[in-house]
């Protein structure tokens, strides 16, 4: 065993490198999530991969040892809404929390996993917590209109060591774009993502329909699935991998946005958060657009499954 045949590949530079096959992503990716390989394998694969790029054939891959490892959430009585929130906020407050909340209000079991990947930024979860709402420590049902968030390495622990990679290199690696791809849900879920460079688009739309996976993707806000409130992004659905564009981007970035805060501290916003809620600040357009979008694929990925 061991994966020094692998980083051979993938480690010859941009242009040297070979991309891996599907089966052998899998097994490479699995046996780093297993543990079995040292350190030092771990650091070359995440640094080769880093420069090379993944190709979709590997990002199916990754995912197929991923999905093979994870503790799944239940099967939910409405489909799952899924969040990955890894990045957190830097300039503008994240919004993630305020997506998932307007979610459950419409009546959807939301779940959102993350964990910090970057020292100096503030994250969705301690926004949630902040809000009251309580952090799983293990898989359970999500009762619809409800948002719960759990840590990565509730989900799989070899993952969550992958991600923390970073502390170290100062890098990210591949296990930063597998876990806003993957479905950590038994039944019919709608995984919200986001990409930040354009060049990735296609690599994303071809996993997803290779896959057959119920998803929404568009361009995020500082890495985070929750829309830029400034301005309307394109927004592609899948539906069992079968494609649409929902949207068209829309030109054009606002100014402000009425209400939304300056500051990006945990308290500042899960108080903007709470008075969205409560009706006291308007809902920003852009983001009461995305949860049109989201309940749209929700209600197909139902009469897809239906008999």
């Amino acid at each position: 065993m061991g994966i020094s045949q692998y980083i051979k590949e993938i480690g010859r530079g941009a242009r040297g490198a070979k991309p891996l096959t599907r089966e052998q992503a899998t097994d490479l990716f699995g046996q780093v999530l297993d543990g079995g390989v040292t350190d030092l394998e771990i650091g070359a694969f995440c640094l080769a991969m880093r420069i090379k790029g993944e190709t979709f054939d590997e990002m199916c891959g990754f995912l197929d040892a991923t999905h093979q490892r994870l503790a799944l959430l239940p099967a939910t009585d409405r489909p799952l809404i899924v969040l990955p929130s890894y990045n957190g906020a830097r300039k503008l407050p994240v919004l993630t929390p305020l997506l998932a909340l307007l979610l459950a209000r419409k009546g959807l079991p939301v779940l959102l996993h993350g964990m910090r990947t970057e020292a100096r930024r503030i994250l969705a979860s301690d926004v949630l917590l902040a809000l009251d709402v309580p952090a799983l420590t293990a898989p359970e049902k999500i009762a619809n209109g409800t948002v719960r968030h759990i840590h990565t390495q509730h989900l799989h622990e070899g993952l969550a060591r992958l991600l923390s990679v970073r502390e170290v290199v100062g890098l990210r690696n591949p296990g930063h774009s597998v876990v806003k791809l993957m479905n950590p849900c038994a039944g019919p879920s709608v995984v919200v993502t986001a990409y930040t460079h354009p060049e990735y688009f296609a690599m994303l739309q071809t996993t997803f329909s290779t896959l057959g996976m119920t998803a929404l993707l568009s361009r995020g806000l500082e890495g985070e699935v929750a829309t830029d409130p400034r301005r309307t992004p394109r927004y592609d659905g899948f539906v069992r991998g079968t494609h649409a564009v929902l949207e068209s981007q829309q030109p054009g970035t606002a100014s402000e946005v009425p209400g939304l805060p300056a500051e990006i501290d945990v308290a500042t916003t899960a108080v903007y958060t709470r008075r969205v809620l409560a009706g006291e600040l308007p809902i920003p357009p852009a983001i009461e657009r995305q949860v049109e979008h989201i309940l749209r694929l929700a209600d197909q990925t139902v009469s897809e499954t239906s008999p």
